[in-house]
């Protein structure tokens, strides 16, 4: 399959790299190239930026305020940022819960809270995961029990990404028990500056502070903050992991991985090597097709459909190939356990530029096939939904 693109197209995509040269903040982009951590108000300087050109809302409607574009902008769109090494767009407000609003919401909570997603005025966070339920999400046990007009919830939230940043959650809760799991659940926004809500951290196996436990001991959300209709939060729930896991695979980011990777491996007499790198290469070639057959879906149906769980296994096998490639490459310094955040201790010998960078990426990385729902239950899907076994 050729990709080939209109002479629209071709102008949006001159467009594009015209921002990313003259308007990306340059102290954020030089921090990229060096792959060093952004701090909150560095990501938000970069959201706003986006902002200001009118970009925030790429994959909504303009009815929403949103871009409206095409399936091949968003693509192109998604492709040069992920080519330039740009931080990746925060999905929780603008791929997440933004869709779920202006799809299942009713005027008041959109016209409440979609303008703060486009404007990057509130941070976002996902209350789905907990302990002993994550990929059989409809286990969760937090509740919501219904006093006059509130909710008073009680449970727990964990993995929750970002989490000590967010202002908002946008939480899976039991309203009800009731005999089929995926019944009885709702779908509700609650303040993270709410009194009974805690946040403690969770420190990966990479030294870094990303995901967090969150707590609810009798926090009072106001009934005005539960979307759509009680008791049908499963539906929304899957139409938004739709949606998740299909931007889980960011084709332009692991093109440049993977171009990165390549000069690593053309530094070094190691035929096999090569070898492994072309194959990783077709793959991430046959994903990009996939892809972009997917936004064409996506322009005809409105969202995303349970295809989009052959995207998320492929995009993070392939994610998880590159970084296993990286650490082929850096031989036997890839035995140097990276301290906090991915540095090498200054007493032991480097080794080359990408060891430390490396050994950080594949440690964290070891996550992408597990969260968003993990593989095996993408596979269940697959079969159920589109095979129908």
């Amino acid at each position: 399959m050729e990709i080939s693109f209109t002479e629209k197209d071709l102008e949006f995509r001159d467009e594009i790299r015209s921002w990313i040269e003259n308007e990306y903040p340059k102290h954020i982009k030089e921090k990229q190239e060096k792959g060093e951590s952004l701090t909150k108000e560095e990501v938000t300087e970069f959201h706003k930026a986006l902002t200001a050109k009118g970009w925030m809302g790429y994959n909504w409607p303009t009815e929403y305020g949103g871009t409206g574009w095409t399936s091949s902008q968003i693509y192109i769109f998604q492709k040069e940022f992920g080519l330039a090494g740009c931080p990746n767009i925060l999905p929780f407000g603008v791929a997440m819960v933004g869709p779920v609003i202006y799809t299942f919401g009713n005027e008041e909570q959109k016209k409440r809270f979609l303008p703060d997603i486009l404007n990057f005025d509130t941070w976002w966070c996902q209350g789905y995961s907990e302990a002993g339920s994550g990929s059989d999400l409809a286990s969760l046990k937090t509740k919501a029990v219904r006093e006059g007009d509130y909710y008073i919830v009680n449970g727990s939230k964990t993995w929750t990404t970002l989490a000590q940043h967010a202002d908002w959650i946008f939480n899976l809760v039991r309203t009800e028990t009731t005999e089929k799991r995926q019944e009885g659940i709702s779908f509700i926004l609650i303040d993270m500056n709410t009194p009974g809500v805690e946040v403690e951290p969770i420190i990966t196996i990479d030294g870094a502070h990303e995901v967090n436990s969150v707590f609810f001991t009798d926090v009072k959300v106001p009934v005005e903050n539960l979307i759509g209709e009680e008791g049908k939060g499963w539906t929304y729930a899957k139409f938004l992991l739709a949606n998740e896991r299909f931007g889980i695979a960011v084709v332009g980011a692991e093109i440049r991985q993977l171009n990165k990777l390549k000069q690593t491996v053309s530094e070094l007499d190691n035929p096999a090597l090569s070898r492994k790198v072309k194959e990783v290469e077709i793959d991430l070639s046959a994903l990009e097709m996939l892809g972009l057959r997917m936004l064409s879906d996506i322009e005809t149906k409105g969202h995303p459909g349970p295809e989009s769980s052959i995207l998320k296994i492929r995009g993070t096998e392939i994610q998880q190939r590159l970084t296993e490639l990286f650490i082929e490459a850096s031989g036997e310094y890839a035995l140097i356990y990276p301290g906090p955040h991915g540095h090498l201790d200054s007493s032991k010998p480097s080794g080359p530029d990408h060891v430390a960078k490396s050994l950080s990426k594949y440690l964290n990385y070891r996550k992408t096939s597990i969260y968003g729902g993990s593989n095996e239950i993408q596979k269940n899907i697959i079969s159920k939904m589109i095979l129908g076994l």
